[in-house]
């Protein structure tokens, strides 16, 4: 059991390590956001990467709903940092 519950924390920091990376790219992207005047929320982005985190979760075995509610709250949590940085959306044109 040490072993199995080893390799968790060790996923867990691996997991973390690529929460952190992909909050890099949500900053990158809202400087470029900022640059063009595009709102922090793009509807038509949000339904592609909730529909890839589905077809992952399918390849993988795991239940696409499960993964699609996890998925929304990180794309949620990922929309309200670009809107720290870049203000309210209703100031900013959609894509």
């Amino acid at each position: 059991m040490a072993d199995i519950r080893a390799e968790i924390d060790r996923l867990d920091e691996e997991l973390v390590r690529l929460f952190a990376e992909r909050a890099g790219y949500i900053d990158r992207a809202s400087e470029i956001k900022a640059e063009i005047n595009w709102p922090a929320r793009i509807g038509s982005r949000v339904e592609e990467v909730v529909s890839n985190v589905r077809a992952h979760a399918l390849t993988y075995g795991l239940p696409p709903e499960l993964v699609e509610k996890l998925w929304r709250r990180l794309i949620d949590w990922s929309i309200a940092r670009e809107e720290s940085r870049l203000g309210p959306d209703s100031l900013r044109k959609d894509e």
